[in-house]
């Protein structure tokens, strides 16, 4: 006879925003689900950040947040800068901007891919992550070529930490020389690491590695703990 299911804890709408179970208790199947409902408030996404919580969910789902086990990490300094990548940095015409147009990014981003029906970034969701924009807590890392943008990525920046969120590429390469530039960002600004969530075949041959979760909740103790100033411009 199989165990019982345990029921997904359920949080509540405008309810305390940091009212999360511990990440330990994340389901295994499916693996990391670890709540559901309440909202996307920015206090509610900052919290869910710092304790290696992220939403993620479908439009006809409710709100879901999960807790991966292992995380997948991308630490500066091993990121694998291909020949083939300085020489399309090089040659390529491309302009890397930050911040410069994140609303634009996002939308990029939440565009339904040629192999997937759908977005799993809602209309809920990109104006949540506008308005961390708007707070400094969520940044854009822009392509730009002939004045327009062709591809970049956006994600939330805490502390040491930052927690990449989704990227995009209307043209070869364009995503990882947006990522190449965070990872120098990264490297000159004492940035600790890049959150990349889950496993993809793309970040891994790029340098990603899994993390096993108290391992990456142990960095996030470390790097993004609450009054830890933002390592993001060069003024902090």
């Amino acid at each position: 006879m199989s165990p019982p299911r345990r029921r997904l804890p359920w949080l509540l709408p405008g309810g305390p925003p940091d009212a999360f179970p511990p990440p330990e208790q994340a389901l295994e199947d499916p693996p990391g689900l670890l709540a559901g409902g309440g909202d996307l408030s920015p206090e509610r996404l900052e919290a869910a950040y710092r304790r290696g919580i992220f939403p993620w969910y479908s439009g006809d789902e409710p709100i879901l947040w999960w807790s991966p086990d292992p995380r997948e990490v991308l630490f500066p300094e091993e990121f694998r800068l291909t020949r083939s990548l300085a020489k399309r940095e090089r040659n390529g015409g491309f302009e890397v901007r930050f911040d410069t147009d994140f609303a634009a990014v996002i939308t990029a981003c939440a565009a339904p891919r040629a192999h997937e029906h759908g977005t799993w970034i809602t209309d809920e969701m990109r104006a949540a992550y506008i308005e961390m924009h708007r707070r400094g807590l969520a940044h854009s890392v822009e392509t730009w070529r002939e004045g327009r943008l062709v591809g970049g990525l956006y994600g939330v920046q805490l502390g040491a930490g930052f927690c990449g969120e989704s990227m995009f590429s209307l043209e070869p390469d364009a995503s990882k020389v947006a990522l190449s530039a965070l990872v120098r960002r990264c490297l000159a600004r004492g940035i600790a690491f890049i959150d990349c969530q889950a496993r993809t075949a793309h970040l891994r041959s790029l340098g990603s590695r899994p993390v096993p979760r108290n391992e990456f909740l142990a960095l996030l103790r470390r790097h993004c703990a609450p009054g830890m100033p933002s390592r993001w411009r060069d003024s902090d």
